[in-house]
């Protein structure tokens, strides 16, 4: 990875890199189901959400903007597909109640906890001058999202897949962000993002030129520099300083 010194632009993902679950899926939406009458079995709701979650980004792309579908309804389908197959009889009002108060829940900061090392990385990034953006595969909500959660002053811009129209790892995402850092003369080779996946994130941004690290602590890439994997934000945050010929105990991270 660049050194610090030589980056102008740092963008971020946000699911599993700057925010996390507090609760998997499947448990959260089968405890609101519970509030609505709704019993099932909370493993099998959860493998459900990743199947129909899969199954709309491919048939509805960018959260259904590509198609006319709109976010709302996309989410709406995602939701009740997932109590369907998981065996609940139900009718479709109920179900849609139990849709719009868990898109309404996953606005706010209830559900979502900041990743371990964030708040300081970000700040130190902030204080040697680095211009900070998201980049996000996500709907509308997200930017009151890293408001609830106290993120969003952080950044001079957060790019948002449903708005811009495109999604990671497209090119033109990247490039977007190039341009919303309002950076004279930027160049690919002074940028970095950061995130959690490979497809989207590092080999997003590499393809691109830029510079990219990946946040996972749960899966293994034998075709990736270990230099390039970290376990969390805490972590890149010690990299940094460490690089920088700084010393830890000047730091809070």
């Amino acid at each position: 990875m660049r050194p610090l010194s030589q980056l102008r632009l740092i963008t971020f993902d946000v699911t599993d890199t700057l925010l996390q679950f507090k609760t998997s899926p499947g448990q959260q939406y089968g405890e609101i189901g519970a509030l609505y009458g709704i019993s099932c079995d909370k493993k099998v709701l959860g493998h459900n959400f990743k199947t129909h979650f899969r199954k709309m980004s491919q048939e509805h792309p960018n959260f259904g903007r590509h198609t006319g579908l709109g976010w709302e309804k996309w989410w709406h389908t995602v939701v009740k597909d997932s109590f369907k197959e998981s065996d609940v009889n139900c009718d479709n009002e109920k179900l849609d109640q139990v849709a719009t108060h868990l898109i309404d829940m996953y606005s706010g900061s209830g559900v979502w906890q900041v990743a371990h090392g964030a708040y300081g990385l970000l700040s130190f990034l902030r204080s040697k001058g680095v211009s900070l953006g998201v980049v996000s595969n996500y709907d509308p909500r997200l930017k009151n999202i890293l408001i609830n959660t106290r993120l969003r002053h952080y950044f001079q811009f957060v790019l948002i897949s449903y708005h811009v129209g495109f999604e990671k790892p497209d090119p033109k995402i990247f490039l977007e962000a190039m341009s919303s850092a309002k950076l004279e003369n930027l160049e690919p080779e002074e940028c970095l993002h950061i995130g959690d996946q490979k497809s989207l994130d590092y080999d997003g941004a590499r393809n691109c030129g830029w510079h990219a690290v990946l946040v996972n602590d749960k899966e293994k890439y034998p075709d990736i520099d270990k230099e390039h994997i970290f376990k969390s934000l805490f972590d890149i945050h010690k990299h940094f300083i460490k690089t920088s010929g700084e010393s830890l105990s000047s730091h809070t991270v």
